[in-house]
């Protein structure tokens, strides 16, 4: 569940990497850490992913969407679903997404990634403490998007969000599609939803 420009990706088996802008090289001394980068995250990232996320969700809600054994299981079966902003070498924000294939989201839909499905769960979306009110959530979720785009497979995103974040969401670019089916405790959400059509953007930059 999910509480809270334009450069190409290059994709490297399930890996994804985008470089920024590089550090300049300083006379006899080496450093390989880009300034910035976006890329699929991995198993090794899961306790900086569940850090963060913990310190973002708990004290709003109570409630963490993954905890860190859900988090390794998404990282494991689905990584390429995922994307993490580094600076520096140290994760920033990140996305979790896994595959699904219903119309609409239900309780199964909280743990379960189905790889014939061509609809994206965004599970979570948050970003450091000491990074928010910089615009970095907005900045990641339009590059999530961009790269969903280079996935022929996926035809669309859903996420659900209490109500509080539907704009946040909508100045993404999603619509809302009604009252989620899930409820986590005494939490209800709103379920939203937005079109990716990875085939048509493929065929437009393939000239076909």
């Amino acid at each position: 569940m999910s509480i809270v420009s334009a450069l190409p990706f290059l994709k490297s088996g399930l890996q994804m990497r985008l470089t920024m802008g590089q550090m300049s090289p300083v006379p006899g001394r080496r450093h390989t850490l880009p300034a910035s980068e976006f890329r699929c995250l991995s198993p090794e990232d899961a306790i900086s992913v569940f850090e963060i996320e913990r310190e973002a969700f708990i004290s709003v809600s109570g409630e963490c969407p993954l905890h860190l054994e859900e988090v390794r299981h998404f990282l494991t079966l689905c990584p390429e679903l995922s994307l993490g902003w580094f600076e520096g070498g140290r994760l920033v924000a990140f996305i979790i997404g896994s595959l699904w294939d219903q119309e609409k989201l239900s309780l199964d839909a909280l743990t379960l990634h189905k790889p014939q499905g061509s609809t994206v769960h965004i599970h979570v979306l948050a970003v450091h403490r000491s990074d928010r009110q910089q615009g970095k959530g907005s900045i990641l979720m339009w590059r999530y998007l961009q790269y969903l785009r280079c996935l022929p497979y996926v035809h669309r995103a859903v996420l659900m969000c209490e109500d509080f974040l539907v704009p946040f969401y909508q100045r993404s670019g999603f619509k809302v599609q009604g009252p989620s089916d899930v409820t986590v405790g005494l939490l209800t959400f709103i379920e939203m939803m937005h079109p990716v059509w990875g085939h048509a953007y493929m065929r437009r930059n393939s000239g076909v």
